[in-house]
């Protein structure tokens, strides 16, 4: 796992672009903190700097930026390449005069480019990576990311310059970018808790879509975006029915495919380990390491003492059950606030998922022992894991069959009656019938009845803000995958429209950039063997009800997971991986929110409307209702901005 950033700009000769790829790799000294390296062409006008994480072949054969053997393709790379010596077997079979310096996957690539071209190579690969390479003989550069996006990938011009980068502090670092906050990204981290793809902070940079090969021809200028890999046609192909004989079969199948994944993710030079929740994903990944094990697997788990946001004993016993080395570490509130500073700077651009902060005391306390890391992510997302997506597949069965005119009748009646009034009905509600945070829950469900689609519903029910505009002052809401429902003949399942949407946007603008980032942030690789594409693909051509069977969510991975862990260990209810915001807002966090939501600060900093942001933030410190998410998004941006534009202001 590496960092890599890179300029191009025609009058390059007239700075010193050595110091400037420098101070750009520096900035993401945590990436690679094992050795760097700067690249120049000769002509001047495009170089890449490289930080290495040393993981396979540690020798200086891997150091980057690397020239391919023929001399005409430079890389800097991020990432694995795990099926890398089946390439290289490949070429040596068809080309009798391969010869190879060192043992790293960077190496294979670069040959493979030599031979086969950059597309053909990439389509070939398995595994996760992002990437910049320069055809010498063409005068093209190469911008490239992995088709699940696991790996993150900057870009855009700024004041005549062309910059890229593994992370945006990478791109700051050159003279060139200018800091122009984009308020449309606002709006959408107030509804998304992230900023999606192709969209960052900035104005004038974007980030490269999961899937994709941006070509720049700057003699030319002509740039070209190819995608080599689709998620919406994976998704939207015919269910290969006729190939599927038996549900045991299937399981036997998905069983061997995550195997080998495994087996090729847990090739490493360096000390390697996995994060254990003790829920299904993560101890699927668990089970099938030890399985190809023949000393105990570490594993690694952390816990909080609050109720209902400690998973750590569940995950004890699977460990206990398997035989693995595990590590625990219980996290006391002060410890999860003390990360708190270190956001805006782990996350380089807002992000509010405020999962953050348990991920990355995980990944911090996991990089003391091992140098790389397997994670049970994307699970839900392929296999029907979410409790929501049945909430909503319920609600539009009888949404869709209730007549406009009774469900805006019924969206007045709860919209009219205040928060504050249905939690005082809630309190002479029976106990069987109350509910925690009724008010908030009845006006979610006033503003969704009116839906007109399952897809419109979905998109309610996720938002932290449905009505974002209205909030960031001059802000024009982009359209998002959410917008846009895949359209298919095949694609019948509401379930499987929402498993869609989340796969194209909250997997890799979310999940995976939260793990990134917390992994990266203290020199860790993360590793995510659900997202090999062959297991992807694999998902997607199954039927619905080898994943959502009676009501089991996850049945054919579960049913994988059972032929190592019992099931009295692995069957209770969902977990999420979180904190209680909620009451740390009103407790220990109040003074730190109080400073970054005051009115005044507000009008003068000139983002937000001031007096919504007020109201939701007094309601909340009264306990009147629960704003912590709608909160969290703005505390986010609140302590980002203070970090990186404190100038500003």
């Amino acid at each position: 796992m590496c960092g890599f950033a890179g300029f191009y700009n025609k009058d390059a000769r007239f700075f010193d672009s050595i110091k400037e790829l420098k101070s750009m790799g520096e900035a993401i000294f945590t990436r690679g903190p094992d050795s760097s390296g700067e690249w120049i062409d000769e002509s001047g006008t495009i170089g890449f700097s490289h930080r290495r994480l040393s993981i396979v072949d540690l020798s200086s054969a891997g150091h980057q930026p690397m020239v391919s053997y023929s001399r005409r393709f430079t890389i800097a790379f991020n990432g694995e390449i795990y099926n890398h010596l089946e390439l290289r077997t490949k070429l040596e079979e068809e080309f009798s005069d391969i010869i190879w310096l060192g043992n790293s996957d960077t190496e294979t690539i670069l040959m493979c480019f030599d031979y086969w071209g950059i597309q053909s190579t990439i389509e070939m690969s398995v595994g996760m990576f992002a990437f910049s390479v320069w055809d010498n003989q063409e005068n093209k550069l190469t911008l490239c990311r992995d088709r699940l996006g696991e790996k993150p990938l900057y870009y855009g011009w700024q004041d005549g310059t062309f910059l890229f980068g593994s992370e945006l502090k990478a791109i700051k670092a050159h003279h060139a970018f200018r800091s122009e906050i984009n308020r449309d990204s606002i709006a959408l981290l107030l509804r998304h808790s992230c900023i999606p793809a192709p969209y960052s902070i900035y104005k004038g940079i974007k980030k490269l879509l999961p899937g994709y090969l941006l070509e720049i021809d700057f003699d030319k200028n002509i740039t070209i975006e190819t995608q080599y890999w689709s998620l919406k046609d994976i998704v939207s192909k015919q269910k290969n029915l006729e190939n599927i004989k038996s549900k045991e079969e299937v399981v036997d199948d998905l069983n061997k495919l995550l195997t080998q994944s495994i087996k090729e993710q847990m090739i490493a030079d360096v000390p390697l380990g996995a994060f254990l929740s003790g829920g299904v994903d993560s101890s699927t990944v668990v089970a099938l390491m030890q399985s190809q094990s023949d000393k105990p697997i570490k594993t690694f788990s952390i816990g909080f003492n609050e109720e209902g946001f400690d998973e750590a004993i569940y995950a004890k016993s699977i460990a206990t059950h398997l035989g693995t080395d595990h590590t625990e570490l219980y996290v006391s509130p002060e410890d999860a606030m003390d990360v708190i500073p270190l956001l805006a700077d782990l996350y380089d651009e807002p992000f509010s998922d405020s999962s953050q902060i348990p991920t990355f005391l995980l990944a911090k306390m996991t990089k003391e022992h091992v140098t790389v890391s397997l994670s049970g992510d994307a699970g839900d997302e392929l296999f029907c894991g979410y409790n929501r997506y049945l909430l909503t597949q319920q609600m539009w069965g009888k949404l869709s069959i209730t007549p406009m005119f009774i469900r805006r009748i019924l969206s007045s009646i709860l919209l009219s009656v205040s928060v504050s009034s249905w939690s005082r009905i809630n309190k002479v509600l029976p106990a069987k019938f109350k509910l925690s945070d009724l008010g908030t829950k009845m006006h979610k469900a006033g503003k969704v009845l009116t839906a007109n689609t399952v897809s419109e519903l979905y998109k309610g029910l996720v938002s932290h803000c449905d009505t974002p505009e209205a909030l960031v002052i001059g802000a024009t809401e982009p359209r998002t995958v959410l917008n846009d429902p895949i359209r298919s003949p095949e694609l019948t399942s509401d379930i499987e429209q929402m498993m869609a949407l989340d796969t194209l946007s909250y997997l890799p603008d979310d999940i995976l950039t939260k793990v990134d980032r917390a992994c990266m942030g203290v020199s860790l690789e993360g590793r995510v063997p659900f997202l090999n594409h062959k297991i992807v693909e694999f998902a997607w051509d199954l039927p619905l009800d080898y994943k959502l069977n009676n009501g089991t969510t996850k049945w054919c991975l579960k049913e994988v997971l059972y032929r190592y862990v019992p099931k009295s260990l692995i069957d209770r209810p969902k977990m999420g991986f979180g904190i209680p915001i909620n009451s740390w807002l009103r407790g220990p966090l109040c003074d730190w929110a109080d400073k970054l939501l005051d009115e005044e600060r507000l009008i003068k900093e000139g983002f937000f409307e001031s007096k919504p942001i007020v109201k939701m933030w007094t309601e909340h410190k009264l306990g009147k209702r629960d704003w912590q998410d709608q909160l969290w998004d703005v505390l986010m941006f609140q302590s980002w901005y203070e970090k990186h534009h404190k100038q500003d202001f």
